[in-house]
C-alpha cells in the first residue's frame, strides 16, 4: 500500500535531499518543491525548472520485499506511472532507457532514483521526479525539452497533475508488491524507446554505431543489437544520439 502525507515547500535545494531525512519522511510520503534550487539529474546533471511551471517532487519508498539485485523494477514501475498518467491528458509516451520519458524524440520528464540497502535487501528509495507541465520556454543547454502545455497546448494545474501520478504511481507500486514484476517488465519493454528500430548510438569503445535495441533485462542491462551481434550494455556503457 502506497499512502503518507505531502508536503509543500516554497523552495529547497533538492526534495531528494530533503527526503533523505528519515526522521521526517517515511514510505509513501512526498515532498514538492514549488522553487528547486539545486535539482539533481541522472549522470550527475542538474535539474532546471522554471519555479511553479513544473512539477518537482521526491517520493520515499521503502520496498524491504525487493532483493537488491531487483532494483531496476522501481525505475521501471516509476517510469511506466509517469507514462499512464501523461496517457490520461492524450499524451502518449515512450521511456527512454533507463528511464527518461520522452514524448517522440523530445523529454518531458527525468526520473533519479537513489537506493538504501541493507544486506542484500532495499530498505531505502527515494524516487525523484521532475515533470515539465507548464513551460513553453527553455534554456538553450536544455536539449530538446517539451511539456505537457507544448503538447497538448492546454494549461494544467500541478497539484491536479500530481495527485494523478501519485494514484498512478500508487497502482504500480502495488503491482510490483503483489508479485507482478513480469508484468511491470514487460509493460516497461512495451514502452521503450526506439526498441526494434534502427538507430544512432555511441559506444565509448567504438563511437558511433547504428544498433536496434532488443529490450532491458530485469538486471537493468539494455540488449541491442549491432552489426548482427546481440550485446547487453550497462548504464553509462552506451549513449542515444538524437
Amino acid at each position: 500500500m502506497l499512502r503518507g502525507k505531502t508536503t509543500i515547500l516554497a523552495e529547497c535545494g533538492s526534495t531528494n535531499t530533503e527526503a533523505a531525512d528519515r526522521n521526517r519522511y517515511r514510505h509513501g510520503d512526498a515532498i514538492i518543491a514549488v522553487r528547486q534550487t539545486a535539482g539533481r539529474g541522472q549522470r550527475g546533471h542538474r535539474w532546471e525548472s522554471v519555479p511553479g511551471e513544473n512539477l518537482t517532487f521526491s517520493l520515499v519508498l521503502e520496498p524491504t520485499f525487493l532483493e537488491a539485485a531487483e532494483q531496476f523494477l522501481l525505475s521501471e514501475a516509476v517510469a511506466l506511472a509517469v507514462a499512464d498518467t501523461l496517457r490520461e491528458y492524450g499524451v502518449e509516451a515512450a521511456i527512454k532507457w533507463t528511464n527518461d520519458i520522452y514524448v517522440g524524440d523530445r523529454k518531458i520528464c527525468g526520473i533519479l532514483l537513489e537506493h538504501s540497502l541493507e544486506g542484500s535487501h532495499l530498505v531505502r528509495t527515494i524516487a525523484g521526479i521532475g515533470l515539465n507541465i507548464n513551460q513553453e520556454r527553455f534554456p538553450e543547454w536544455i536539449a530538446n525539452p517539451c511539456s505537457l502545455l507544448t503538447e497538448t497546448g492546454v494549461r494544467h494545474e500541478t497539484t491536479a497533475v500530481f495527485e494523478r501520478l501519485y494514484a498512478r504511481l500508487a497502482e504500480r507500486y502495488g503491482t510490483l508488491e503483489s508479485g507482478g514484476a513480469r508484468q511491470i517488465s514487460d509493460d516497461y519493454n512495451a514502452l521503450l524507446y526506439r526498441r526494434g528500430k534502427p538507430a544512432r548510438f555511441f559506444l565509448p569503445d567504438r563511437g558511433e554505431v547504428i544498433g536496434t535495441i532488443c529490450g532491458a533485462a530485469p538486471d537493468g542491462r539494455l540488449t541491442v543489437a549491432i552489426d548482427g551481434q546481440e550485446r547487453s550494455f550497462l548504464f553509462r556503457e552506451i549513449e542515444f544520439i538524437i
